[in-house]
């Protein structure tokens, strides 16, 4: 992997290896079966190196870099990784071209902690990542959004995320991406139920 400017480079090589034993082969050499397609653009099987791509794909999957295969370079985004107990088995590329829209799933990075949790209220997360669309070097690698005013009762819309220049709302506007909620009352009810049988649990066991 390189930097190529502002955009990083990943070296892929095409595989033949398509199934069983050959696969494992690969995994087993520190490689990652993977694949990149797009419109226009025959499906190529490839692999990469593990450690190169752990290193361009850490911050999700909006970050725009390229393949360098053959001697060219292709600019791909990741539309798909499939693991088994945290292990990486396999990648989906997809080329894009730079200059046309595209839509992608960007995560939630939650900043900072909501006012009504600190009075007592229980913070919800109800939507982990947005759709979004825009020119590829225009899309951010996360989508950070501010909690820290949010008060009991109150719910974060979609709509009410600012989006960077360039970037618009694929997500419907009133899907609901967090809340604060009150804390009921069964659920008080039963803590300090919980609390009191720990207390009397203690008492009993210093009188042994």
């Amino acid at each position: 992997m390189k930097s190529n400017g502002e955009t990083v480079q990943l070296i892929a090589e095409q595989r033949t290896q398509k199934k069983g034993s050959g696969l494992r082969n690969l995994r087993q050499s520190g490689r990652v079966p993977a694949v990149v397609y797009g419109q226009q653009f025959d499906s190529i099987p490839i692999h990469v190196d593990a450690k190169e791509f752990s290193r361009v794909s850490h911050t999700g999957r909006s970050e725009l870099f390229e393949l360098k295969l053959d001697g060219k370079t292709v600019p791909v985004l990741i539309k798909d990784m499939q693991k088994q107990n945290d292990r990486l088995l396999h990648v989906d590329f997809i080329k894009i071209a730079k200059n046309k829209p595209i839509q992608v799933s960007i995560s939630i990075d939650f900043q900072g902690t909501a006012v009504g949790s600190k009075a007592g209220g229980v913070f919800q997360t109800l939507l982990t990542e947005l759709e979004v669309e825009g020119l590829p070097n225009d899309l951010p690698a996360v989508i950070e959004v501010d909690i820290s005013k949010l008060e009991v009762g109150d719910k974060l819309a979609a709509s009410e995320i600012q989006l960077p220049k360039g970037v618009s709302l694929v997500t419907p506007e009133d899907t609901l991406v967090a809340s604060v909620g009150v804390l009921r009352a069964a659920d008080t009810d039963t803590g300090e139920a919980a609390e009191s049988s720990a207390d009397e649990e203690v008492a009993a066991s210093e009188e042994e």
